[in-house]
């Protein structure tokens, strides 16, 4: 009997899920001038709002990663979804600053489901020898969300509303969430029939793993994960990565305006930037297929970070516009080189397959971490300097910190390319 096949790969699947989640992240600060006139809501309260999924992340993200998987990827994933469609719709009711908040908490818990849940499924689902390249996809969900959210959210938040905006995104998470439910149930069931029946036991379908084996590990999954250095010198990277480039996406709208530039040429601009990033996690999912050393790629990521804050903000009295922009295109694209690569190591300096999600969720815990810091001591840095010509030291110092722990890095990844992609590596 052959099983009926899904329309989308279980990994492009995964991948609508995650950008969607990210949008919900995203929409917010495009929509902070017509929520502070409709809600009268203060300079303070919208801080909380901006900051309180990264709040989330900083403190959950490694206990959601191994709640995620005791009680399967899948369901999950699936979870984090619908919980984003539900906060979203009755967010979009809210009347005043509080309930609002409320569901924006509800909504950082179900981006971080999503977040620590699906590159562990992706490791399930996905054949072996397209891993990197569905990871490098899956690096892409965070800048893909987030360009989304900068180029449509002002457009229609001032053209129907933000609770308009709110609803529809909701609606949109929850068609998501359905369309991968039935996807990965047909995936599961194709993978079962082509197997004799291994598919389903694999975690493509709903039941993930046996839930006896989970619960007798989750402790010892947390020990492992925490005592060995692999997981924490990929968390730091990336909290190396993400403080840099938040920093300079998060004020690119400010320094554009206070530079003369037009509304629609600001939103535009930001938003290509924040774009640009894809490109960078797609190539590098490639190259990693083609057997480019990860070491090479997070050294490039970090080097041409580093250059190109210094040619867009060093370069403000010497340099043309068009140069400078280009540089911060620059700093963005191959700086994605930098998550999907970190993407793909994460899943194999696991000390065991079903230590993934605690792994995923360490990782996304620092990347909070740094995204909390950077912004902060970018701003501080430029308010004693006066200008923002000087916000390169800043970076640049995380850059150089990235490309230390990545180098720091390579001795586990000798081991990390002979392991089986489908097994657990050795303790190191």
């Amino acid at each position: 009997m052959k099983a009926q096949r899904s329309p989308l790969p279980p990994d492009l699947l995964i991948l609508a899920c995650g950008i969607v989640a990210a949008v919900h992240v995203g929409k917010l600060p495009p929509a902070l001038p017509v929520l502070r006139e409709s809600l009268g809501i203060g300079l303070v309260q919208a801080g909380f709002l901006v900051s309180v999924v990264q709040g989330a992340a900083m403190t959950l993200a490694l206990a959601l990663g191994l709640w995620a998987d005791r009680i399967g990827l899948q369901h999950a994933l699936l979870g984090g979804t619908l919980l984003l469609a539900g906060a979203s719709v009755l967010g979009a009711a809210a009347t005043g600053p509080v309930w609002l908040l409320a569901w924006r908490c509800v909504e950082g818990v179900g981006f971080l489901l999503v977040s620590v849940s699906a590159p562990a499924l992706i490791r399930r689902v996905v054949a072996p020898q397209r891993l990197n390249l569905g990871l490098g996809l899956w690096g892409a969900y965070m800048p893909a969300g987030t360009a989304t959210a900068l180029l449509l959210g002002p457009l229609v938040t001032q053209t129907v509303g933000w609770r308009a905006w709110w609803a529809v995104l909701g609606g949109v998470a929850a068609a998501v969430a359905w369309g991968a439910w039935r996807g990965l149930r047909t995936h599961g069931r194709s993978r079962a029939v082509a197997t004799g029946g291994e598919g389903a036991a694999s975690g493509a379908g709903p039941a993930v793993q046996p839930p006896h084996a989970v619960e007798a590990s989750t402790w010892q999954r947390l020990r492992l994960v925490l005592g060995q250095r692999g997981p924490w010198l990929v968390a730091l990277t990336f909290a190396a990565y993400s403080s840099q480039w938040l920093a300079v996406i998060a004020f690119l709208p400010t320094i554009y305006t206070a530079a003369g530039w037009p509304v629609w040429q600001v939103g535009l601009l930001s938003g290509l930037v924040a774009l640009a990033n894809v490109s960078g996690n797609i190539a590098a999912g490639r190259l990693l297929h083609r057997g480019v050393p990860a070491l090479r790629l997070l050294h490039t990521g970090f080097g041409a970070m580093a250059i190109g804050a210094v040619v867009a903000f060093g370069g403000q009295d010497l340099l043309p516009v068009g140069l400078r922009y280009g540089a911060v295109l620059a700093f963005s694209a191959v700086g994605g080189l930098i998550p999907a690569t970190l993407f793909s190591l994460a899943v194999r300096v696991a000390p065991q397959a079903q230590a993934v999600p605690a792994v995923m969720g360490l990782m996304i815990q620092w990347s909070a971490l740094g995204q909390f810091a950077g912004p902060p001591m970018v701003a501080a840095w430029a308010a004693q300097r006066g200008d923002w010509s000087q916000t390169w030291v800043v970076t640049g110092s995380a850059a150089l910190l990235g490309a230390v722990w990545a180098w720091r890095l390579a001795d586990r990844l000798q081991t990390v390319a002979a392991a089986p992609t489908g097994g657990d590596l050795p303790r190191r």
